[in-house]
């Protein structure tokens, strides 16, 4: 079996409002968005937001929760990107949940939810390379 992901897709609660959290705060460009869905093309998968009661219908699951225990992670090339990204989403409509430290495991890293709480975290690690097409390998 393949090991690799297609789609992420997160419920979102107002889609205006989470476009501008991605759009403005990471800088992402949507290629596809509807009244109900925004897709952002992604390195080697695509991140989807879509309103909760539309993403309900379509796994016809009801009662969709706010995120549980995980998070996203976004990572930067240099150690000095992560306090200033956390600030862009923050002035976004991110909300911080933690300033960008260092870790007992190395690098450094900040965490950020997005206006539907779902938690990001902007990461630097000096073991880890990320090519020029942004994909990341996992380093030791």
């Amino acid at each position: 079996m393949n090991q690799q992901m297609s789609v992420i897709t997160l419920g979102v609660a107002d889609l205006a409002r989470s476009r501008r959290f991605y759009a403005e705060g990471f800088g992402w460009t949507p290629v596809f968005e509807t009244e109900e869905i925004i897709f952002y093309q992604m390195n080697g998968f695509v991140l989807a937001t879509w309103l909760t009661a539309a993403l309900e219908i379509d796994m016809q699951r009801t009662g969709l929760k706010s995120p549980g225990a995980f998070a996203l992670a976004h990572n930067v090339a240099d150690q000095a990107q992560v306090q200033p990204l956390l600030d862009t989403l923050i002035s976004a409509g991110g909300t911080l949940l933690r300033r960008g430290d260092a870790p007992p495991h190395g690098g450094f890293r900040g965490y950020v939810a997005d206006p539907d709480d779902h938690g990001w975290e902007i990461a630097w690690n000096p073991a880890w390379s990320i090519n020029a097409e942004g994909h990341i390998t996992f380093g030791v």
